[in-house]
């Protein structure tokens, strides 16, 4: 299993290919396309991200020391951005997952090419991951 650091690199590099934003937005689009379906257990209140402008559940488990996040959204967008921290994080330790340094992704510029609620939404996601990873310790 690759490590946050391979993984952020891999990311990096992978939107570093789009010449424009338009792109970059299709190509986030489609991670969200690749996300399994969100088993119903997780699609619960308690599991919707509070602060977001769509829907946006979170669910995460640790199976065999590693953390485990299932997510969703109703919008395709964040779809793809819930998807993106799941590539990231998703079957790391929950101590990896709190070492990650999520400001690497700042240097994709998604924050400052998405809509303030958007951008807020992904500060949101990344919290109430680290804190669900910090509560499975």
């Amino acid at each position: 299993m690759s490590s946050y650091n391979e993984r952020i690199e891999e990311l990096l590099d992978d939107l570093s290919v789009f010449e424009d934003w338009t792109e970059r937005y299709e190509y986030i689009i489609s991670q969200g396309r690749h996300l399994p379906p969100l088993p119903e257990s997780y699609r619960k209140p308690e599991n919707l991200i509070r602060g977001c402008q769509s829907q946006v559940w979170v669910g995460t488990e640790v199976q065999d020391g590693r953390f485990i996040i299932h997510a969703d959204s109703d919008s395709l967008i964040t779809k793809g951005l819930i998807a993106i921290f799941c590539r990231l994080l998703s079957g790391l330790t929950p101590q990896e997952v709190l070492q990650a340094d999520l400001k690497r992704l700042d240097a994709s510029g998604l924050k400052e090419h998405l809509a303030s609620t958007r951008a807020n939404a992904l500060t949101t996601m990344a919290e109430t991951i680290r804190a669900a990873a910090a509560a499975s310790l």
